[in-house]
């Protein structure tokens, strides 16, 4: 994949994460984007508290039979249960090959163990797509550690 291809995809991802947008408060606006053979096969942003996260809900959207997808996710997937699953744990159990990730996600349950889980499954992790736009648009969100993802 070129870097204006994951470029591209990325930006589909982010504006995924503006769809979420007041509803996802306080969780970040995060945006997830699937892709197969250089096309988008999916989307998903994080919807209201206790609902999907943008992971979980572009999985849930994938459309059967599509293997071996590339995922590209502006905020490091979760790796602890809280009111949703741990979606790095979700994606483990599909046939994701590869992941672009625009940033980690400091909050203090988190922090890396995102991507822990998911190289541990020996999941490709490309981290820092996009990084300083991403930055910008979740940064507010990002702020306080008082907030449950």
């Amino acid at each position: 994949m070129t870097d204006k291809e994951i470029r591209k995809f990325m930006a589909e991802a982010m504006a995924e994460g503006e769809k979420a947008k007041p509803n996802c408060f306080p969780n970040p606006p995060v945006g997830c984007i699937i892709v197969k053979d250089h096309k988008i096969v999916s989307r998903g942003y994080t919807n209201e508290p206790g609902k999907p996260h943008a992971e979980a809900m572009a999985l849930h959207n994938l459309p059967a039979g599509i293997e071996n997808f590339i995922m590209f996710v502006t905020l490091e997937p979760c790796s602890f249960q809280g009111r949703t699953p741990s979606c790095a744990k979700s994606i483990v159990k599909t046939t994701c090959k590869a992941i672009y990730i625009g940033i980690i996600d400091p909050h203090e349950k988190n922090n890396g163990k995102g991507i822990e889980i998911l190289r541990a499954a020996n999941i490709a992790v490309h981290l820092g797509v996009m990084e300083k736009e991403i930055t910008e648009q979740l940064g507010p969100y990002l702020i306080t550690n008082e907030k449950t993802i």
